[in-house]
């Protein structure tokens, strides 16, 4: 009979069970490493160059509308349902694993230009340029009814109430049955009313976009047509501040998780970020697109956020940097009127003038689908070998490198041009003035584009 010798290492490493941990004790000191500063870095350039390799945003479009989608509306309290509106006044409630429409409310005359769920995900209201607002029941659809008849069956409004002018944007109350449209002024409305509850006016023309704060949803904010940025506070009603800028804002998204702060889309081709308590200057200018912002969405976690804009192209920034980091467009996608993040921060959707609603990863390299233990280990590995090397030159160059259509080349190259130009014009007037003349000249890009501020 043979007897099985174990040796005291052998026995140190006998597990109990199959799902026990080996214990493995590793000697940390580095000198006994002596590359593994270069092994990391060529890890983290590997990882970086297939980043682009592997980069395929695009994930599909949802087809159906006859017109250009000029807004669209995610239901915060289903992660699967979202809502578009069209130029012919149409309005499509989508499931979007499916990509199918699970609604078709057809009853605008006029372009949708506001859409937005109330706070249980319910009900749906809509602002068109038909001077009426229409609040819609929306019950969920089982998935085995997708295509039916039924579920595709154009429905009837519960509630239509008719303005006196057009509208321009609407935004419900994140805890109460009220919502905010935007028109010749901005009007707060009770869900059963018919008649709004509040009107706020400060000598704005046409009022182009409102959006609630999350956090404090007594508290919202407008843009206008004579180039403002206005507070206001329900329990007050009355305006609090007011802020005038070089050039028109067209739409505004407050951070979920720092509520204090918003960002804006302007049409000098710039987005400005804002602290709400300290207006006179912008925490933050986001650059890179070579035509008017016409609109901008945080992301659920408030770490970044996404916008569309006239030259045909999608970017994504981070909540604190100057440049994008992707930017997305495709052969056949026209001018971007609107774009929103999924509910969980993983896709992007974008409604553009050629009829299509795009889906798109918040990370194109990002792998879509279930992730084994072993999988996520090694992207968080990777993620922070890319963040540790970030400021070396060659990764650098490859990570801000982005492929985009020759008409934004050429229009980028033109626009750094004329930047140049006026900032030499500046210098040599300073340099040939008499000391102290010209000290305005220079302004901080922060400050350059306030006007100025009201009370």
């Amino acid at each position: 009979m043979k007897v099985k010798v174990i040796s005291r290492i052998e026995e140190e490493y006998t597990r109990e069970t199959k799902s026990e941990a080996i214990k493995i004790h590793r000697n940390l000191d580095p000198r006994l490493r002596p590359m593994h500063r270069a092994t990391e870095y060529k890890r983290a350039l590997n990882a970086t160059k297939l980043d682009k390799v592997f980069a395929k945003p695009f994930c599909g479009a949802f087809e159906g509308h006859s017109d250009g989608i000029l807004s669209l509306a995610k239901n915060t309290q289903n992660l699967k349902q979202m809502a578009s509106g069209a130029a012919d006044g149409e309005i499509r409630v989508w499931d979007c694993p499916s990509r199918k429409a699970l609604r078709i409310l057809n009853s605008h005359s006029g372009a949708i230009r506001g859409l937005s769920f109330d706070r249980t995900g319910g009900k749906l209201v809509s602002c068109s340029d038909d001077r009426s607002i229409r609040i819609w029941n929306v019950p969920e659809a089982e998935l085995g009814e997708l295509g039916s008849r039924e579920t595709r069956r154009e429905e009837r409004p519960a509630m239509v109430v008719a303005g006196e002018s057009a509208y321009r944007d609407v935004d419900c109350h994140w805890g109460k049955d009220m919502f905010a449209t935007a028109g010749n002024c901005v009007d707060l409305w009770d869900m059963n009313k018919d008649a709004p509850v509040s009107s706020f006016e400060w000598g704005c023309d046409t009022v182009l976009s409102v959006r609630f704060n999350p956090a404090e949803p007594e508290i919202f904010a407008s843009c206008g047509s004579d180039r403002s940025i206005a507070l206001y506070d329900c329990r007050t009603n009355t305006p609090t501040r007011k802020l005038i800028m070089q050039n028109k804002c067209t739409k505004l998204c407050w951070n979920p998780m720092e509520a204090f702060n918003f960002t804006v889309a302007n049409e000098d081709c710039n987005l400005y970020s804002y602290d709400m308590r300290k207006l006179n200057v912008s925490t933050c200018v986001h650059k890179d697109f070579v035509s008017a912002v016409l609109d901008v969405d945080y992301s659920p976690t408030g770490r970044e956020f996404v916008a569309g804009s006239y030259d045909k192209s999608i970017r994504l920034f981070d909540f604190n940097s100057g440049h994008s980091r992707d930017c997305y467009h495709t052969k056949r996608m026209q001018r971007v009127f609107c774009v929103k993040f999924s509910m969980d921060g993983t896709y992007v959707f974008s409604g553009s003038d050629d009829f299509n609603v795009r889906l798109w990863k918040a990370h194109a390299s990002e792998k879509v689908g279930t992730l084994l233990p072993r999988e996520k280990r090694k992207m968080q590995y990777n993620e922070a070998l890319k963040d540790r090397f970030k400021h070396m030159p060659e990764i650098r160059r490859i990570a801000n490198h982005k492929h985009v259509p020759k008409s934004i080349h050429k229009s980028a190259k033109l626009r750094r041009t004329m930047t140049d130009a006026q900032t030499r014009k500046k210098e040599r007037r300073v340099a040939h003035a008499a000391p102290g003349a010209h000290k305005k000249e220079f302004k901080p890009m922060r400050k350059e584009r306030i006007v100025e501020e009201l009370e």
